[in-house]
This record gives structure tokens, sequence and C-alpha cells, in this order.
């Protein structure tokens, strides 16, 4: 699907918007749902991710496909890995067969895992048949995508003497553990996080609980864009939101202030404001702790003509596509100066955008809707815009609500 996107009539936004369930904590909930089936889940995501990690927990053998869900891969390697009885072969897409799992596949295994490599050694498919994993010490990386991690923690509540994990190195990604562990102590699970260990307790039993998933701070990165981009005056809120989100994108609310967006919070809502102009025109941002959001900042800056440098991006290449060299190529169509290395990125200031640009999403959901809110500044093409389902379904349906003009080509 290609789309034309123009620019609304209004450049003063005002607009109400309800955003789905966060897709981290929802495939966090579901597999701890899966292992605890007394617990419930309310405001679930409506992505492809979402629906892929569900259809994927029911099965216990045979083939096991999440297509290009990076979060379900992880997820269900663990998952299944711990499960006496279950027998599949866990894949996806090309892409997702490029994307590197042996660091998680080492850990499960030096817990007791049977884990197979059925191609390449270090990439999908496994064949997994699943064990009582008695082992509970296992040491990682402490740089690596914090995915792995949490997918040891999240099936940790369920194994018999529980987990001792030591993480060598700086940490990265820190706010994602945090949301891990706090999911677990929502549901009564014990856990310690000092140092550079980390340790869940042995097999517990599990209280009715309900976990509530809080929407998605990475798809509200858009419309701080929007916001970002538009009028003095410019006025969006979003539901449903916590002031004390688990959630690392939510660094946004501080990020975006720098652009002139003030973040007021009322009840589950947040209030964004266009209040002043971007406030420099040059930017430093160590994005460790949030990488998902780059690309909305690196499109913000083009579109605002100031330049940024960005640091912390070493997860970007392994993404859905190389996101770094990604970002590079199509924010070059527009005429911008980037600059990247393995784990950063530099954008000059640049303000003459070059028109009658078709944007390439790579099948990457982060790609596309990162690009969407630029529309506001120059007319341009979106190709294969239909990857946003991946995470958030109804994104181009919303910015027709926003004046957006959007029209299949």
């Amino acid at each position: 699907m290609r789309l034309q996107l123009t620019s609304p009539s209004d450049s003063k936004i005002r607009k109400s918007i309800a955003i789905t369930g966060s897709k981290s904590e929802t495939n966090r909930s579901l597999l701890l749902q899966a292992l605890f089936p007394n617990i419930k889940i309310e405001n679930l995501s409506n992505s492809d991710d979402g629906e892929v990690m569900q259809k994927g927990l029911t099965k216990s053998t045979g083939v096991v496909d999440i297509h290009h869900a990076g979060t379900a891969m992880r997820f269900l390697t663990a998952y299944f890995a711990s499960q006496e009885g279950k027998r599949v072969v866990l894949t996806g897409s090309q892409r997702m067969q490029e994307r590197p799992i042996k660091v998680l596949v080492k850990a499960l295994q030096s817990l007791g895992a049977d884990i197979q490599y059925e191609k390449t050694a270090g990439y999908p498919p496994l064949r997994i048949t699943g064990k009582k994993l008695e082992k509970s010490q296992v040491s990682l990386p402490a740089n690596i995508s914090s995915q792995y991690i949490s997918a040891l923690l999240l099936i940790a509540p369920s194994l018999e003497n529980g987990l001792e994990l030591e993480l060598i190195g700086k940490i990265t990604s820190i706010p994602y553990i945090k949301m891990t562990l706090a999911l677990l102590e929502q549901i009564g699970v014990q856990t310690s996080f000092e140092g550079n260990k980390i340790s869940i307790a042995p097999k517990q039993a599990v209280a009715d609980t309900t976990l509530v998933v809080e929407s998605d701070w990475s798809s509200a990165s858009y419309f701080y864009s929007i916001v970002a981009m538009c009028e003095v005056g410019t006025e969006i809120q979003l539901s449903s939101y916590k002031q004390s989100s688990l959630q690392g994108d939510s660094i946004l609310a501080k990020i975006y202030n720098d652009f002139g967006v003030e973040t007021t919070f009322s009840n589950n809502t947040i209030i964004l404001k266009k209040t002043t102009e971007v406030k420099s025109e040059y930017l430093k941002y160590d994005l460790s702790n949030a990488p998902d959001i780059a690309q909305t900042i690196a499109v913000t800056c083009l579109g605002l003509g100031v330049g940024c440098h960005l640091t912390g991006l070493h997860t970007l290449p392994i993404k859905e596509t190389d996101r770094l060299a990604a970002l590079q190529t199509e924010l070059g169509k527009f005429g911008a100066t980037v600059d990247i290395d393995s784990e950063s990125l530099t954008l000059q200031p640049h303000s003459n955008l070059k028109g009658e640009v078709a944007v390439d999403t790579y099948n990457d959901h982060r790609m596309a809707m990162a690009f969407g809110p630029l529309a506001l500044k120059v007319d341009f093409v979106v190709n294969d815009a239909e990857v946003v389902s991946k995470s958030y379904p109804d994104f181009w349906n919303d910015l027709k609500t926003f004046g957006f003009g959007i029209v299949e080509l």
C-alpha cells in the first residue's frame, strides 16, 4: 500500500485521541498469563505483535511462525524451552532469520534447555523441546537487547529454583528491565535488582491479579512530533497514560520540552501543548534507555531544521531493519546530511526540504510512523505503509482525524 501524505489545512491542531495498549507491556503480560492462568489483562494492544504472541502461546507442537515480531521470538524461545512436553519449531520472516538470538539460546542451554538451530547457528528457526529447567544461575552481557534479559526474567517465577542472573558490563535499556520486574512484583513475585545481579525467588504461587496495560509511549512519540512541528498553541490530549510509567519511552515528556512541547498529566491523560519554538539549533541525546524513539526524534529535527547527535543506538542495526542505515538513506532523500556509526546518528541542520520524495519503510513500522508527521512540512509518499499494523494498526486513520491528507495510490 502506497500512501500520499499532505499537510492539514490548519497548522494549529486541537484534538483528543485514545491510543492502544503498550506492545511491550502486552507481550510481557501475555506470557505471565500463560504461566499463571489466574491473571487477567485489560487494555491489550491490538497490534500484530500482540496477536502473534497470543497465538503462539496456544501452541504445544508444530511450527510457530511469529513473522516480524522480535519480542515474540525472544519471549517464546524462553517460554517453550521451560515448558515440559512442548515440542515446536519457532521461526519467523526472512528478516527475523537474520536477527541474532545466540546469546539467549546459550543462556537457556546453560539452564538445561534443549534448543537446536534448524538452519544457521545463532539464528532462528529454532527446534525447541520443552524441559523442566532446574539450574538457576546464568550470566549475560549487559549491553544486549533487554528482551533477552526480560525473556529469562519472565519465566523465572515458574522455575523450580528461581533465577539468579548476572549482567556483565554496563547495563543498557534499564527501564525495560525494570518494567519486567515491576510486572512480576504486581503479581506478587519476589524480585531483587542490586548492582549487576537480578534474583527471582523460586517457584511461587501467584494470587488472582488483573494487569492493566498502559497505552504505548512509543506510539505517543509521533504525536509529540506533530505538536513540535505545529504552531505555538497546538494541543493534543492522549489517553491512557500514567505519570509513574513503567515504559522507558516516557522520557519523551522531558526530551520534547526542548522542542517547545509541554506535557501535563491529568488523571489518565497526557496533554501535549506547543508553548515555544524549538530551544536550540543542535540537540544531543543519549538514547541507550529509549532507542525506539530515535527515528521520531531525528525526523522531528529534520522537520524543524535543527541538527541532532543521537547516541546509545547500538541495538538499532538488528531491529526490523538496520534502522541507522535506513534513517541515513531516507532522511537523505529530503536533502539532509546524515552521518552514522555503529551506535550513533548525526543530522546536520537543514531547512530546505526536497519534495516529491517516496519514503521506503523496510518492513519496519517505526520507519513509516516516524516520517508521518513530516507531512506537516512537505508532501511525500510512504511505500508499504501497511507495516504500521505491527504495533499501531489505526495510525493512518488517526492521522486523518487530525486533518492530514492521506490518499492511497
